[in-house]
């Protein structure tokens, strides 16, 4: 009697296993896991093999709806799909990248389609979207061939429809069966995702299709990828010779296979820009594999395509490169007429400017610009003050603009934009550091380190995650905006969110510094002098209570709209607190009922002081709305108080990374009596207060310890091994500034 072998799919076994697998690239797989967990998924199991600790974290945030499988940092796309693999229980597979989506209900539909096909089809061909940081949901090119194939019940073989290779080589848009990707494993087990999503076809007995979107392929922009190695573009090559040796004896699939090879090395070799040795080898490479599997009695097309196709096969790389340049000097004539207008109005300032850029980079010499050239003041300000005691040897010169010079300390170098020696200064410098971004025509030097330091832990959201909010992207060019950040060597964070929303928001290849913002480096290094001085200069008594108000512009307002009555509120507060109020501006004329509280200091305008870090020295106590200015003032460790009165409408209009008001620093008030009812008794410091900051300050001051600045300007300008950097002291072990309390007591 025949030994009973168990069936490896019991009963109980779901039609569908989703495979998510990969980190948490620029921050998208929170959004493809929320989709998953916000529908039911009947027949339809979901395992998560996350890369990386951010990856984990966030996976564990669904447990255990999901099965939650953690690799390390490091871990290949290869890996963690055999991973996911190996945990599935259901009869049928499909791997989900994690920077990618799911359209609503796709999984259901899946696991109810593959429910009720053969076991003779090993593959499910279905259809997808696109998105990239531009677009989102745009349908593919792949749905009309797919409902020219139809749904036929017992699939088709691929060699009566070869024309199915030529589909998007994606795997998220192939659910395999769970045995037949076992049988395989082994060749579709590669890092290589378009040679498993070709080699599903090729290996599969027969194959069904869905002509309907059930995967969201999402497109990183190159820049923000590591460059392409010489290595991986000759991989091109030989992904094509291996796929075509599964082709032998099939004269239609390999007749279609090869049109696509060579039509994918053409492209690559035209539009890759790869140095002319590796652009010498590559073309040799794939002139031997289309010379070795040419079809026979293939005929080469008519026109401008066919005489590309004949030099590719011929190996004729210098012929090619001719034919190349003809063309682009064509192309180049015409772009120039239609450009030639628009250009004269710039050509004396372009002409400097270029002759400048000639001369050599000034390794001494560093440029320095905080928010839009008003004057030295935030990160840059603290990096340039750390860089004059740890490199003397480099030269600060500050962009101001012509109003603010005048404003500058003693002996600052500074330059005015515009003028020749900007343009001079911003051509040779080794450094240019900014807590914006420079001009679009500032050129990004060989040599040169672009610094950018941010100014703010982000809220709301940023660069191109402001696109599908028309009242933050009104008058964006992002574009313009990613070229500008393509310039950025490091970017600076002040804890491990920051880093994970800047690389979603703005997608290039700088590198994160987590090392702190370095303007907050005074909130751990002030003592009780610095603090009695910051008040004195302020005006604030001893004993009186200063509170610092710091409310944030709103995109969806033409102009400032005052959130609070603030004379009411002074009032109500009484003589012992005094208002210390920050935003772009406030009533004018003595006429104003703030005119009274000005002259009796129970109110003081500090819109225009410099530096904010002294006036939070000084403060007892923040109250903001949405301001970045609360994840600061949190380094020193005092009481907090949010005032959301239109968080509904800011969330809607400008949107936001988290929901403040449930994950708040202090107390919230929703309206003006409220916050007066807070501020009037202990809820603003009282134990659940404290209990709401401490939380706020481990996740957002995770990187601030008062070394910040030292570094930044080790790791950017001394050159120094991240490793050899003073580590990040414990959140437990650091000591921030006296509070005012503390500092007029000793």
């Amino acid at each position: 009697m025949p030994e009973t072998v168990p069936d490896p799919f019991p009963e109980t076994a779901p039609d569908l296993s989703v495979v998510v697998h990969g980190g948490n690239v620029q921050d998208h797989l929170p959004a493809l896991l929320d989709s998953l967990d916000a529908h039911p998924l009947t027949g339809v199991e979901v395992i998560v093999a996350a890369v990386g600790d951010w990856a984990r974290e966030t996976a564990e945030r669904h447990a255990p709806a999901f099965t939650v499988l953690p690799l390390p940092d490091g871990a290949g796309d290869a890996a963690a799909r055999s991973a996911g693999a190996a945990r599935a229980r259901g009869r049928w597979l499909h791997f989900v990248h994690a920077k990618d989506g799911l359209p609503v209900g796709a999984p259901h539909a899946l696991a109810e389609h593959v429910s009720g096909l053969p076991d003779t089809v090993d593959v499910l061909l279905v259809d997808h979207v696109r998105s990239s940081w531009r677009v989102s949901g745009l349908p593919s090119p792949d749905g009309p061939r797919l409902a020219r194939t139809g749904r036929a019940p017992d699939g088709v073989a691929l060699d009566d429809r070869a024309a199915l290779l030529r589909l998007t080589p994606l795997l998220g848009t192939r659910a395999v069966r769970a045995g037949f990707w076992r049988r395989h494993e082994r060749l579709l087990t590669t890092e290589d995702e378009p040679f498993a999503a070709y080699a599903a076809l090729l290996l599969a007995d027969r194959v069904a299709c869905l002509p309907q979107p059930a995967y969201e392929d999402r497109r990183l922009r190159p820049e923000s990828l590591p460059p392409i190695t010489p290595a991986e573009r000759y991989a091109l090559v030989d992904r094509y010779e291996a796929l075509l040796g599964l082709t032998t004896g099939r004269p239609a699939v390999h007749g279609v296979l090869y049109d696509l090879m060579v039509r994918d090395c053409l492209r690559t070799f035209a539009r890759a820009g790869m140095p002319d040795d590796v652009a010498r080898e590559f073309f040799h490479r794939a002139s031997v594999t289309a010379r070795r599997h040419r079809p026979e009695g293939l005929r080469q097309p008519a026109g401008l395509e066919g005489m590309r196709r004949s030099l590719l096969e011929e190996g004729a790389y210098g012929k090619y490169r001719a034919l190349q340049s003809a063309n682009h000097a064509r192309r180049g004539v015409r772009s120039a007429v239609r450009t030639g207008r628009r250009r004269a109005g710039t050509r004396l300032r372009a002409l400097q400017y270029r002759a400048a850029l000639a001369r050599p980079v000034d390794p001494h010499l560093a440029v320095f610009s905080a928010y839009w050239n008003r004057g030295v003041a935030c990160n840059p300000a603290a990096v340039a003050a750390k860089l004059a005691e740890l490199a003397p040897g480099v030269h600060p010169v500050w962009v101001v603009t012509a109003q603010g010079a005048a404003l500058l300390p003693p002996g600052t170098d500074h330059v005015v934009p515009g003028t020749r020696c900007y343009w001079e200064v911003l051509a040779r410098a080794k450094y240019l550091v900014n807590n914006v971004n420079f001009p679009d025509a500032v050129v990004k030097r060989p040599g040169t380190v672009h610094l950018q330091t941010h100014h703010g832990t982000p809220l709301k959201r940023m660069g191109v995650d402001q696109l599908p909010y028309p009242a933050a992207a009104h008058g964006l060019d992002f574009q313009a905006l990613l070229q500008r950040v393509d310039k950025w060597d490091y970017s600076v964070s002040a804890n491990s969110h920051t880093t994970r929303m800047w690389q979603r928001a703005y997608p290039s290849r700088h590198t994160s510094l987590d090392h702190g913002y370095p303007r907050n480096d005074v909130f751990y290094t002030a003592g009780a002098a610095e603090v009695r001085a910051a008040r004195d200069r302020l005006g604030i008594a001893p004993g009186r209570r200063a509170i610092l108000y710091a409310p944030t512009h709103r995109d969806y307002e033409a102009g400032w709209t005052p959130r609070l009555d603030l004379a009411a509120l002074a009032d109500q507060l009484g003589e012992e607190t005094v208002l210390l109020v920050r935003a772009h501006y406030f009533y004018d004329g003595t006429a104003s009922p703030l005119g009274g509280l000005r002259r009796s200091g129970r109110l003081v305008d500090v819109s225009s002081y410099e530096p904010v870090e002294e006036l939070c020295l000084a403060a007892d106590a923040l109250v903001t709305d949405y301001s970045s200015i609360m994840f600061d003032y949190a380094n020193l460790d005092r009481p907090i108080v949010v005032h959301a009165d239109d968080w509904e409408t800011y969330r809607t209009t400008r949107g936001v990374y988290f929901d403040l008001m449930a994950e708040a620093p202090g107390p919230v008030a929703r309206n003006q009596a409220e916050l007066t009812e807070i501020l009037s008794t202990d809820a603003w410091h009282d134990e659940r207060a404290t209990k709401a900051r401490a939380a706020f300050r481990r996740r957002f001051c995770e990187y601030d310890d008062g070394h910040a600045a030292e570094r930044v300007v080790r790791r950017v300008f001394l050159g120094e091994d991240e490793r050899t950097l003073p580590p990040v002291l414990p959140l437990e072990d650091r000591t921030p500034a006296p509070s005012p309390e503390e500092a007029t007591a000793s």
